[in-house]
């Protein structure tokens, strides 16, 4: 998995699974109009056809949504064509939304083994993780944590980890409030998944010539 990618860049790329949510997502959404930033929503598929109108909000801000399966199975605990279908569902309710493949996936927690990769490289994903899991937000270990541990972790090209689905996560948008206006102050900037993947792409490519 994907974690960071080598770039001199300022630029991070700051994730959320497990939305969409009527009311952590669009409160997000706000807090990056602020820093004029992007950022990567691996959402599940059942609730995105709950919330389409917070997808569409999502899509026509500019923010990318990545693959995180339709119902948030552990994808290692079911048959190969229930994994398939698990991916392959949420790729088209993606694509309905966006008109374009995704690009990315994260598998739900963080759970992988040989047949999921496989599945996984038929549609040419790149699997992402996250540099600072050890801050928990999804276990509310509250705002203070989160944000100790996640400041212990930046640097150029990281990914982190966020979560705005399934369950209280007002200790997250505290949390991530907070980090992004330090970040922002300190002259980083906020980029997709895909994005910070191109960059580091680009840098090879002028490595080169």
């Amino acid at each position: 998995m994907i974690e960071k990618v080598e770039t001199s860049r300022k630029m991070v790329a700051v994730t959320f699974d497990d939305g969409p949510n009527p009311i952590y997502t669009p409160h997000i959404l706000d807090l990056f109009k602020n820093v004029s930033g992007k950022a990567t929503f691996f959402m599940i598929g059942e609730h995105m056809a709950m919330y389409p109108e917070i997808v569409e909000a999502v899509v026509a801000l500019g923010h990318e949504i990545g693959n995180h399966t339709y119902s948030h199975p552990d994808l290692t605990l079911i048959n190969r064509h229930e994994c398939l279908h698990e991916i392959q569902y949420a790729d088209k309710i993606i694509e309905n939304f966006t008109r374009r493949k995704p690009k990315v996936f994260r598998p739900p927690y963080f759970r992988y083994n040989e047949d999921v990769e496989l599945i996984v490289s038929r549609f040419k994903y790149q699997t992402i993780g996250a540099v600072n899991v050890d801050a928990l937000d999804w276990e509310q270990p509250g705002r203070d944590h989160i944000i100790t541990k996640t400041r212990e972790r930046i640097n150029n090209g990281v990914i982190l980890l966020f979560h705005d689905g399934f369950g209280d996560r007002s200790q997250t948008v505290e949390a991530v409030e907070v980090i992004i206006e330090e970040l922002f102050i300190q002259g980083y900037e906020f980029v997709t998944v895909s994005d910070l993947l191109q960059s580091e792409k680009e840098l090879y490519k002028n490595d080169d010539v």
